[in-house]
């Protein structure tokens, strides 16, 4: 038994005894409370229908496992602006506040809860579980990374959860595509002073296609208008809601397009989620306005709904940012991670190498973290033309220094950079793949039809540089691709690096169909980055500008256009 998999077993068997512990630790309920006449009862319940009561539905996202305070980056003044925000100690103390000033509030988180860091991939996400459940959440949809570690731990993850989880667009694949049933319950009630609101939810049916096949092996996904329009009904009419709550882990653009579509009458709000967007002021559609909190625990969504007389008489949204220096750690929740990461804290902050520059991700175009990994992969293969990294969006930043000067990167970083180590593949293509390849990938990002996008930023390269319109017309939006100096050759063979996906075809690469040569190499993208960086430290990864947009500022935050929304 290997050194990994001894910690893992001592780790999952010291949660079952917390469990156990935890399951007889809870208050007993009170017996013998005197009850109210049938009258008194009656008057009191008609004097509670008819005044104004505010109740208030709260909202994380695509939190990636972050359990720790982080860097933020925020956009203010036409600069980047870095605060410590987040933290699971310090969002169950805020928490805490929201729920004492409104103890009629609901609790929900829209995805991405179980993939995103060295502790979550250490233990196949089970260290999330009782930390999600010590919050006491209400509600949860899965995200498209739940299925990270396959339908079967996603299926015991989401129900080891103490909460409804709901999630409308999700079967079970009975083989030859037929349709089994819905995976998870396909909507919720909550039933408050008076009032019922409806939830139901959505996640990205895309999620074969944007990551490795395997992961969703043994699920169907459907487009939510399939069948939004129905269970709107349902809740509508048969069930006598008076709000309507659509959860979504779609990504922002998506959300808007369905919030326009004529399916989507009956939804009052869209709790969206995928694209890391920060949704201050509610993007106001035809037929329901839309919200998006964030990532990585910095911010939580707000939505007050005041009820009178069993309806929804108006609402209010605010995105409330989870300052770390402003909300202390909760002592409870500070014990639970730290017995949780107790087994693999040396190794998650073991220093590994050093950035002269501030990392992040947040730039649609270019941005240090992905330039570094670009650099590190050169490194390893200098002879290969193009080296290629997906259009990731998750890892947050990493801009503090330490007492060298310098900002450490630690082996958990590289987790949070790239949870999955895949292995390094080579390939060869013509240059007439690159150009077709390259107005695909790039229509990914910025196509004007929303469900044509698959939520990444644009896929990043060296070796190549390449000018472009974002917001061209498809297949045109490429307007100069240079390799190592030389204008791109349709019928030349260039050599290429990306990372295999699980489940791909062998004549696939990052998405580009029909290479030649493919092979697997010795070296994965961990074992890339600790060795360049042990030999290069302290790096300075500068974007180079080989993604040049002509349409667009190169500090490109979103590529959400056409509504009034800017990321900040």
């Amino acid at each position: 038994m290997s050194e990994n998999d001894s910690k893992r077993r001592n780790f999952i068997k010291s949660l079952g005894l917390a469990g156990i512990g935890a399951a007889f630790s809870g208050p007993l309920l009170a017996l013998g409370k005197q009850n109210k006449s049938v009258e008194e009862q009656t008057l009191s319940q008609e004097k509670n229908k008819t005044e104004k009561k505010v109740i208030t539905l709260l909202q994380t996202t695509d939190v990636h496992c972050q359990i720790h305070p982080h860097d933020e980056l925020f956009w203010e003044n036409n600069q980047t602006v870095f605060r410590k925000t987040g933290g699971y100690a310090h969002i169950a103390t805020y928490l805490k506040q929201l729920r004492k000033q409104n103890p009629n509030s609901y609790l929900i988180d829209t995805g991405d809860m179980f993939q995103g860091s060295e502790l979550s991939v250490k233990t196949n996400g089970k260290a999330f579980v009782p930390i999600l459940n010590a919050l006491n959440y209400d509600l949860y949809l899965p995200g498209n990374w739940e299925v990270i570690y396959g339908k079967k731990s996603m299926q015991q993850l989401m129900g080891a959860l103490n909460a409804p989880k709901i999630c409308t667009n999700m079967y079970h694949d009975l083989g030859e595509g037929k349709k089994g049933e819905l995976i998870f319950q396909p909507y919720t009630i909550w039933h408050v002073e008076g009032a019922k609101i409806g939830i139901l939810g959505y996640t990205d049916p895309l999620v074969p296609i944007r990551q490795s096949p395997n992961y969703s092996k043994g699920i169907i996904y459907t487009k939510p208008e399939e069948n939004l329009a129905h269970y709107v009904d349902v809740l509508r009419n048969q069930e006598q809601c008076a709000y309507v709550i659509m959860i979504a882990h779609l990504g922002l653009s998506q959300q808007i397009a369905l919030a326009n579509m004529p399916e989507c009458e009956g939804v009052n709000y869209i709790f969206g989620g995928d694209t890391h967007e920060r949704v201050r002021k509610p993007i106001v559609a035809k037929y329901a306005k839309v919200v998006e909190p964030g990532a990585f625990g910095s911010f939580i969504g707000k939505l007050d709904l005041t009820i009178e007389n069993g309806k929804v008489v108006a609402d209010s949204y605010e995105l409330l940012e989870v300052s770390s220096a402003k909300f202390k750690a909760d002592k409870e929740m500070t014990d639970l991670l730290q017995a949780n990461e107790a087994t693999f804290k040396a190794d998650i902050e073991k220093v590994i190498g050093y950035s002269k520059i501030p990392l992040y991700r947040y730039f649609v175009v270019e941005n240090p973290i992905d330039t570094m990994i670009l650099d590190a992969l050169h490194w390893k293969f200098p002879s290969i033309d193009i080296v290629l990294s997906n259009g990731f969006r998750f890892c947050p930043p990493r801009t503090t220094p330490d007492s060298t000067g310098n900002i450490p990167i630690t082996n958990g970083f590289i987790y949070d950079m790239l949870p999955v180590d895949s292995t390094v593949r080579t390939a060869k293509v013509t240059g007439k793949q690159i150009s077709e390849w390259l107005e695909k990938e790039l229509n990914n990002v910025f196509a004007k039809d929303a469900s044509k996008r698959f939520g990444g930023w644009v896929i990043k390269f060296q070796g190549m540089k390449v000018s472009f319109n974002a917001f061209g017309e498809a297949g045109k939006r490429v307007q100069s691709v240079t390799v190592k100096g030389e204008n791109l050759k349709m019928d030349v063979y260039y050599s290429i690096l990306a990372c295999e996906r699980d489940g791909d075809p062998s004549d696939m690469l990052c998405r580009m169909k029909g290479v030649s040569d493919a092979q697997n190499t010795d070296s994965t993208l961990h074992k890339v980055m600790i060795e360049y960086l042990a030999k290069n430290s302290p790096v300075n990864p500068i974007p180079q500008k080989n993604a040049i947009i002509l349409d667009g500022p190169e500090t490109l935050l979103s590529q959400v256009t056409g509504v009034d929304y800017e990321f900040r």
